[in-house]
């Protein structure tokens, strides 16, 4: 349903009569606002391969690692999710064949997760879908891309991404 007004507009003209720092509130209110579009397509865009973004991020993950396989602690840290929600990924990509999971040769205690050929050749047809998609962020030039990715580089090295 579209509205005939922009609700965050409003919200900013509502927060104004209150309170301050009104241009933080609303680049925050629209952040969100496309963080959860952008999931939501980019989770339609993935269903068919019957993958959520997060299970396709971390199949990503092991194809870029070297050996095809990473620890699961390792990968909550690049993934930058809790421990929990590695576990339960890396269940359902098992799950689905898409990765096996096995002990690590050297940490007794660790797990690694190992894509298998078929978690590879999936990566490969879901990211076509999602590049032809411009990932979900296809209303922006490549010019707005690399500047929205430079604006946002701040707010994550101050939240100690990097």
């Amino acid at each position: 349903m579209t509205l005939p007004f922009d609700p965050i507009d409003e919200a900013a003209r509502q927060w104004e009569k209150r309170w301050g720092a009104v241009e933080a509130m609303h680049a925050v209110t629209s952040l969100m606002r496309v963080q959860q579009l952008a999931i939501a397509r980019l989770d339609a865009l993935l269903k068919p391969h019957g993958l959520t973004f997060a299970r396709y991020e971390a199949l990503v993950l092991l194809v870029f690692s070297s050996r095809g396989a990473l620890p699961l602690g390792k990968m909550g840290e690049r993934l930058q999710v809790h421990p929990t929600s590695v576990t339960s990924i890396v269940r359902r990509l098992e799950s689905a064949g898409l990765v096996t999971r096995r002990p690590h040769p050297d940490d007794g205690r660790a797990v690694l997760a190992q894509i298998t050929d078929a978690g590879r050749a999936l990566v490969e047809r879901a990211t076509g879908d999602l590049v032809a998609a411009g990932f979900a962020l296809d209303g922006l030039s490549e010019g707005d891309l690399v500047a929205l990715s430079e604006l946002l580089t701040p707010v994550r090295r101050a939240a100690g991404d990097f």
